[in-house]
């Protein structure tokens, strides 16, 4: 049975609070989208740092404009800033333990005076709130105030199975004493230690965000919905694994709009980075299935060799090439001149890119990425081929997915300290792009990105879950996982 007009007239608002980055910011938003279109209103709190990066306005003098407003809106969202406890940049700078110490302190405070200020005792019913991970307080706050809390989980839904076992014992896993142990779990092919995420390898260096999904995995009564940005027919086996074990409801994919066929005006995702869009004229004079698009995300840095080694491989494939180089940073060094001149007529280096409008260009071939999930989501619904070289927290088991689950792709040989030789990779680019299986992945890869359109469409899987959700915030059905 549908939402009723009565109940939408009450304004039953949903708050959505995500973490300060784009790739937790972009699925929520999206998420909140498809809310507000089954009637709910919406509300996003986020930290001031992301109106600062995205929203903040230069004054006529050209001087920032320091001011935080009370709140914006985005197509429809209503969008409210509250301080992580940090003052400056350079506080931020103080690393990742600091920074998350730092919002675990004050962000529960700040979230609470939202809730007081904005719903508590105005017209204004808050009916639940949504999380994502690696801000678990969240859900401490809305138990004090008695509001029910879902969790979007923005990684496959493998990880959380995997996490999710891991953490409450349900399986082995490798320890000190046995760290190259094979993993087996339901709805999941066999793990080998380079296949599991790196926060659960007994040689894992990270501590905080172990201990955030600890702390949230083992007490998961917090929680009456976690909802997945995936979708059922992409990873169905894992979903049906967890049934009787934490059910989760898929509401994916989630990502720009363009991707799933429709107007990419219509997309409510941010961009906290300026991209360069010349690509997309590059890319325009070139045939179609014939550039390999390279882009390892906005933190994974390549060492000098490593990349010379990529560079080696595009010289020797001739095939046209895109490739994602950030600038500005100590760490990431520009290609060396002499590669620069001699690949001139041949490809393109450019420090940031439309990276949706480049994977449904018709002249991008394959993408060889870091495999972070939403460059892989967004790759499977643009229909695209992927090369994996992934590097740390799910990659690896993205890597997995790819190759042994939706068989749209490989993943490159490293050898013990993470290196991919010249040979390697130009092998893996002759065979997505060339060999026997190059047809096989293109195949697979039409029939995922034309199952994920089919899953976000009105009646699809996805579609129906999200109004499965909806009808439960408003008491008149049970969400069927």
């Amino acid at each position: 049975m549908p939402f009723s007009e009565d109940k939408i007239k009450e304004e039953v608002r949903v708050l959505l609070v995500a973490f300060s980055a784009q790739g937790h910011i972009n699925p929520l938003l999206r998420l909140g989208k498809n809310l507000l279109s089954k009637g709910l209103h919406v509300t996003l709190a986020t930290t001031e740092l992301v109106y600062h990066r995205v929203f903040k306005p230069t004054t006529t003098t050209g001087d920032d404009d320091t001011t935080v407003p009370t709140s914006i809106t985005i197509d429809g969202i209503e969008v409210i800033f509250f301080s992580d406890g940090l003052q400056t940049d350079e506080d931020r700078k103080g690393g990742l333990d600091k920074y998350m110490e730092a919002i675990g302190k004050f962000g529960p405070i700040n979230l609470s005076n939202i809730i007081r200020n904005h719903f508590v005792g105005g017209s204004k019913k808050l009916a639940c709130i949504i999380n994502n991970p690696f801000i678990p307080w969240v859900a401490d706050v809305a138990a004090e105030f008695n509001i029910p809390c879902a969790c979007l989980w923005i990684q496959p839904c493998a990880l959380f199975a995997i996490y999710y076992r891991f953490y409450n014992n349900l399986n082995n896993f490798p320890t000190l004493t046995d760290p190259d142990t094979s993993v087996e779990l339901p709805g999941l092919p066999l793990l080998q230690t380079q296949d599991l995420p790196t926060f659960v390898l007994p040689s894992n260096p990270f501590g905080t965000f172990p201990k955030l999904l600890s702390d949230m995995l083992q007490d998961m009564k917090k929680y009456k919905w976690v909802l997945t940005n995936s979708f059922y027919e992409l990873e169905k086996d894992v979903i049906d694994s967890m049934s009787e074990v934490f059910p989760l409801t898929t509401v994916g994919p989630l990502v720009p709009s363009s991707l799933l066929g429709e107007d990419e005006n219509s997309d409510v995702g941010i961009e906290m980075w300026k991209s360069q869009d010349s690509c997309m004229e590059w890319l325009n004079h070139k045939p179609d299935s014939s550039v390999i698009y390279i882009s390892f995300g906005s933190i994974t840095i390549l060492s000098s060799t490593q990349k010379e080694s990529i560079a080696n491989a595009l010289k020797k494939t001739k095939h046209p090439f895109l490739w994602v180089i950030k600038e500005g940073t100590e760490e990431e060094l520009p290609l060396p001149k002499e590669f620069m001149e001699e690949t001139k007529d041949q490809g393109m280096v450019t420090p940031w890119c439309p990276q949706t409008k480049v994977l449904g260009h018709p002249a991008v071939a394959c993408f060889l990425t870091h495999c972070g999930w939403n460059s892989t989501l967004e790759a499977i619904t643009a229909g695209t081929p992927m090369i994996g070289y992934p590097k740390w927290t799910d990659q690896p088991t993205n890597a997995k997915l790819i190759t042994d689950v939706f068989h749209t792709g490989i993943r490159l040989k490293q050898d013990s300290d993470g290196f991919v030789a010249t040979e390697e990779v130009e092998k893996a680019f002759e065979q997505v792009l060339e060999g026997r299986s190059s047809e096989e992945f293109k195949k697979n890869a039409a029939a995922l990105k034309q199952a994920a359109r089919e899953a976000v469409a009105e009646g699809g899987s996805s579609d129906r879950n999200i109004q499965y959700f909806v009808d439960e915030i408003l008491g008149n059905s049970t969400i069927d996982h």
